[in-house]
């Protein structure tokens, strides 16, 4: 069996899709080493790093189109929705450029690793959909031409062989939304890297410290500032834990901030300013990946409200790196994660809960080891196994 993996986020790993494709193909190899596996990439990426070399790179010609020339506004181009997320130049790969070479190169099965199939392929089509939040969330389609794509992807999913995504959850969505029958569908949870870990690369700790200037304890938030994320929330959450202790326990915000725009970004530092907790908050901007475990670890509690993830793969690197962690009570995280994390309603249940690990060692002690357990049930050979089992299924029918 040939498959034809789509690249274009292969050089995004920091992105949730580019997090995927790379443990993806690493895996899919480990899992079967005689699986024939080619990895077509877009042509801005000039060297891709961190192949496997059983892997067959195909690089696609560029035809000089602009990265963003669907004029996407700035606000949108930021994040794991962002840089040539939508430009003109990835529609063409998608739709043209992608089938192309895998139908030059004789492949049985075409991969897509994110929502954005091509209408037409001369293989037969898988495709992951790791969520439909820019239908379950219209601002996230602001303009003609973003509605536009949204819509040109929507109806190309529906062609695909077969869907590949990442939760129960996120299934029933793309049943409703996208209507595609449940026997389509399959599921293939996500894992963490095993850098996620309570001790092994501990000994990186004290410098990542020292390199984002970050306090002895602290409760921490990683991710994205959009609408969904609710980082609203907990700064509201924050003014109760303030009055407690704010001081012992300052809030550490991580990630890379947008052009706050009110709308899809609401502007979470003039809101800090307005609760009055400014003393307590400490942004410290994009963190690298390789920091990331052990920002983890320095934590004392890891805060994520968001209303709607498909998958929480921030939570469970947590959860596997020895973090307590405080969720919304999104359906998803009751799915993933379990009882593993402390689920809360509001601000003021948020902020009772992220005082009660700070403080209750006993409590602290249980959500830990129920994180660790939970967290060992997940792995990326797992999901590979899965995935090539689609494959073989798609194959046979």
């Amino acid at each position: 069996m040939h498959v034809a993996i789509n690249g274009w986020f292969w050089a995004q790993q920091s992105t949730g899709s580019g997090q995927y494709l790379r443990h993806l193909v690493a895996n899919l190899k480990k899992v079967s080493p005689d699986l024939q596996l080619s990895l077509i990439l877009p042509p801005h990426i000039q060297e891709p790093g961190d192949v496997p070399a059983s892997v067959n790179i195909i690089k696609t010609r560029d035809f000089g189109l602009p990265p963003n020339a669907l004029g996407i506004p700035p606000s949108l181009r930021r994040g794991d929705r962002g840089g040539n997320s939508r430009g003109l130049a990835k529609v063409f790969f998608e739709q043209r450029s992608f089938p192309r070479a895998a139908r030059d190169i004789g492949a049985d099965i075409a991969h897509v690793p994110y929502w954005a199939p091509p209408l037409s392929c001369p293989a037969k089509l898988v495709t992951t959909v790791l969520d439909v939040i820019p239908l379950q969330f219209p601002v996230y389609s602001r303009g003609p031409l973003t509605s536009l794509y949204t819509s040109l992807v929507s109806v190309a999913a529906r062609g695909s062989n077969h869907i590949i995504t990442i939760s129960e959850t996120a299934k029933l969505d793309i049943e409703e939304y996208l209507g595609i029958p449940e026997g389509k569908i399959s599921v293939t949870y996500l894992s963490h890297d095993a850098g996620f870990h309570p001790r092994l690369g501990n000994e990186r700790d004290a410098a990542v410290r020292e390199k984002y200037d970050l306090p002895e304890r602290f409760v921490l938030y990683l991710g994205g500032f959009d609408l969904r994320k609710q980082v609203n929330m907990l700064l509201l959450a924050y003014t109760y834990v303030a009055e407690a202790d704010g001081d012992a326990f300052p809030l550490v915000i991580a990630g890379r901030e947008p052009a706050w725009d009110d709308q899809l970004f609401p502007d979470l530092r003039k809101y800090s300013s307005k609760l009055n907790i400014d003393d307590y908050v400490r942004w410290i901007g994009f963190v690298d990946e390789e920091d990331k475990p052990s920002l983890y670890r320095l934590a004392d509690v890891f805060a994520f409200p968001s209303m709607y993830e498909g998958f929480g793969l921030t939570a469970l690197e947590a959860l596997a790196s020895g973090t307590p962690v405080v969720t919304s009570n999104a359906l998803v995280f009751e799915e993933v994660l379990e009882d593993a994390v402390y689920m809360v309603d509001n601000a003021r249940e948020m902020a009772g809960a992220i005082i009660a690990l700070l403080i209750q060692q006993p409590l602290r002690e249980t959500m830990i080891n129920q994180g660790l357990a939970l967290a060992s049930k997940y792995s990326w050979r797992k999901t590979a196994q899965e995935t090539l089992a689609v494959y073989e299924e798609v194959l046979r029918s």
